[in-house]
């Protein structure tokens, strides 16, 4: 809906993150649109940095290119990163001093998983820095399908829509009005997690107990296969801070990049499918996400149930062990 709303032609460009949730290409591309990309630093953790961003956004405004929107990923998907209070404020800066609709994509605000990181909303970070609904158009993206719930069956989505005039958010009403509503259960989902049991509520204890529990299993879970990845030759994982994925690079020898390109594939996807084949694990290849060119990596996630992870972890280390003794250069 924000994508139908913002792009006119293929003059309008979208700031995206690289790697990126694939839906926004893909989204960008059905309503006629420009992607411009900017690259997540690795080496720093997966920082975003501003620099970044301006960079891109002049280089397509040289372009001809009107650049309409900013899309931040906090915590990260694909790469698990959750953004400092700093770095959000600048990046909220960014956007007003740019005239830009900010699009936080805030789906994995429950899991965050390291002591010194929190989640803050881009709202909470707005309205700290004294700016109000006349000041920067923001928009909040949450999901029924993440968190600790994690209902994906469910298809329950919903957005905070801040910062637009009376009359733009008229229309946003009339596009959503243009669909069917979502289904019944998945609508009393979402407001379930709206408004979540409150302390002294019946349920309350049972309900902290439950989410607890799922969220330091995840926080386990992600510990785990971090630290399998990071034993691993020719694997270098990030810290999983949030969401539910880790994107480890993959340091291919030559030749299985030579056998990539015989068998006409993405040395990373020529990697997943062997693995798959291998050992039924299923990991998808960095290039379905964008990455700095001539990195490889792959996408992760963390959850499979906590009791198979050990044998997940033993399958792949025997698998990327024989891997790289077959291909080694």
């Amino acid at each position: 809906m924000m994508m139908q709303l913002l792009i006119r032609s293929e003059n309008d460009g979208i700031l995206c993150p690289i790697p990126q949730y694939p839906l926004y290409s893909a989204s960008i591309a059905l309503h006629g649109g420009s992607l411009v990309p900017y690259f997540l630093d690795e080496e720093t953790g997966w920082g975003l940095e501003v620099d970044e961003l301006k960079k891109q956004l002049e280089e397509a405004q040289s372009k001809g290119i009107t650049v309409r929107a900013l899309v931040v990923i906090n915590p990260g998907n694909p790469t698990g990163q959750v953004l400092a209070e700093e770095n959000q404020k600048k990046i909220v800066e960014f956007c007003k001093n740019e005239g830009l609709v900010l699009l936080a994509d805030e789906v994995y605000q429950e899991n965050i998983y390291v002591e010194d990181k929190k989640f803050h909303s881009f709202k909470k970070i707005a309205r700290s820095m004294g700016y109000t609904d006349d000041d920067l158009p923001l928009v909040s993206f949450q999901s029924v399908s993440k968190g600790y719930y994690g209902e994906c069956g469910k298809r329950g989505g919903y957005m905070e829509v801040t910062g637009f005039s009376a009359d733009v958010r008229e229309q946003i009403y009339k596009v959503a009005s243009v669909n069917l509503c979502s289904n019944v259960s998945g609508q009393i989902l979402a407001s379930l997690i709206m408004n979540p049991p409150k302390a002294g509520d019946e349920s309350y204890e049972s309900f902290m107990v439950e989410k607890d529990g799922i969220l330091s299993s995840l926080a386990r879970r992600a510990k785990a296969l971090e630290e399998a990845f990071n034993s691993l030759e020719g694997i270098t994982c990030n810290k999983a801070e949030g969401a539910m994925y880790l994107f480890p690079r993959i340091y291919l020898p030559q030749k299985a990049i030579g056998a990539a390109q015989a068998a006409g594939t993405a040395p990373d996807a020529y990697y997943a499918r062997r693995l798959l084949e291998a050992t039924g694990i299923v990991v998808v290849p960095g290039s379905g996400f964008g990455q700095v060119p001539g990195t490889w990596h792959f996408r992760c996630t963390i959850l499979p149930q906590e009791d198979k992870i050990p044998a997940i972890i033993s399958k792949f280390k025997e698998f990327h062990e024989k891997f790289m003794d077959e291909f080694r250069d």
